[in-house]
């Protein structure tokens, strides 16, 4: 299939929750620079090159992101950023994105791909990247990427590989056995001890007729309610009207259970390039250069006596800390978290609290 074809859709809705008090609603983890100098979401759509041009990437977020996605991402056309009315999930997500393609070419191959994943080996993600799309031209299959596991991590999802059943550019292609969710550390350690698990990093690649097709056997019912969308583009109607009407009834899952999970034919490409999902504070320590006391410091910041602490101060605010080790100290204009690292992932469920009490409405 000529290169013509091929679309990528970028998924960046997020809320960035486990980066609070930096991370909120209307300026979540993709648009912030959490590692690098530039947000993560204009780092993945640069980090694409010459595989697919800017005219064929498109974004889906929501309403209250939409002009930041557009200012963080000026090489995109801004009919390309999409804006959800109300979340979702994946698989609706995944749905819009198939009709959106397929009113560009309806035998478009096109990617889906996270917006906020750590990748320095552009090089290499572009070659996969290549080579992913190659392997969902190819045949009738729905096409992930593997990321070689570097530990028994338990906050990822796992890819189980089975047979090689095909080649592209010199680089195996292996069917899936099966999608494994987060593990307990037991699990996890046999995943690694096995060599044959991969983690889930939710990239996903298939042609517009073999989604559809799996959306119309295995989720009938979101299809059903997406086809108006695509009765109504058909029509000329205006996208966001039809979003309005139709996009909160749809069905609420994600496109692992809706699709993946269920699908009989699913492929597997090894990654050849570096990944992280920075998934919460303590991930961002990998990525940054650390004074002789293995402290990360952004911004304004001092730390007397303590080692292992993670501080960011922000427009130009002076955050010291003395005595005190593996701390995460974040200081934004209106709020400030202090938190052991250990206890990171409580994060989510103290900013859960702050949206129940309606005075603090204003810090998410």
């Amino acid at each position: 299939m000529d290169s013509k074809n091929r679309y990528v859709v970028i998924m960046a809705g997020g809320r960035g929750e486990r980066f609070w008090p930096q991370s909120r609603l209307s300026r979540p983890k993709h648009l912030l620079p959490i590692v690098g100098e530039k947000p993560m979401l204009t780092q993945t759509v640069e980090r694409l090159g010459a595989i697919v041009p800017p005219e064929r990437v498109l974004i889906i977020t929501n309403a209250e992101q939409t002009e930041a996605v557009k200012k963080v991402c000026p090489m995109l056309p801004a009919a390309n950023v999409i804006a959800e009315p109300v979340g979702r999930d994946t698989a609706a997500a995944v749905g819009l994105a198939t009709l959106l393609v397929k009113h560009r070419d309806p035998n478009a191959c096109f990617a889906m791909l996270p917006a906020d994943h750590v990748i320095h080996d552009a090089a290499g993600f572009q070659a996969v990247l290549g080579q992913a799309f190659e392997a969902a031209e190819s045949d009738d299959v729905l096409v992930t990427v593997g990321i070689t596991p570097s530990y028994p991590a338990t906050g990822y999802g796992y890819i189980e590989r089975g047979a090689v059943t095909s080649e592209v550019s010199g680089r195996p292609v292996y069917e899936v056995v099966q999608f494994k969710e987060k593990p307990n550390l037991a699990n996890a350690e046999a995943y690694i001890a096995s060599g044959k698990f991969y983690w889930n990093a939710g990239m996903f690649f298939w042609r517009v007729p073999v989604i559809s097709d799996c959306f119309e056997r295995f989720t009938p019912g979101l299809w059903t309610a997406l086809k108006a969308i695509d009765e109504g583009l058909t029509e000329g109607k205006a996208l966001a009207g039809l979003l309005a009407e139709h996009y909160p009834h749809l069905e609420k899952i994600s496109v692992d259970y809706a699709i993946m999970e269920k699908a009989e034919r699913v492929s597997v490409i090894e990654s050849a390039f570096d990944w992280d999902d920075v998934g919460e504070w303590p991930a961002v320590e990998r990525h940054h250069e650390k004074d002789e006391a293995g402290n990360v410091i952004r911004g304004r910041g001092i730390v007397q006596s303590g080692s292992g602490n993670i501080v960011l101060g922000e427009s130009g605010h002076m955050v010291s800390l003395i005595g005190v080790d593996d701390m995460i100290v974040v200081h934004t204009k209106d709020a400030t978290l202090v938190c052991p690292k250990s206890r990171a992932q409580e994060i989510k469920a103290l900013v859960k609290k702050l949206g129940e009490a309606t005075e603090n409405a204003g810090l998410l």
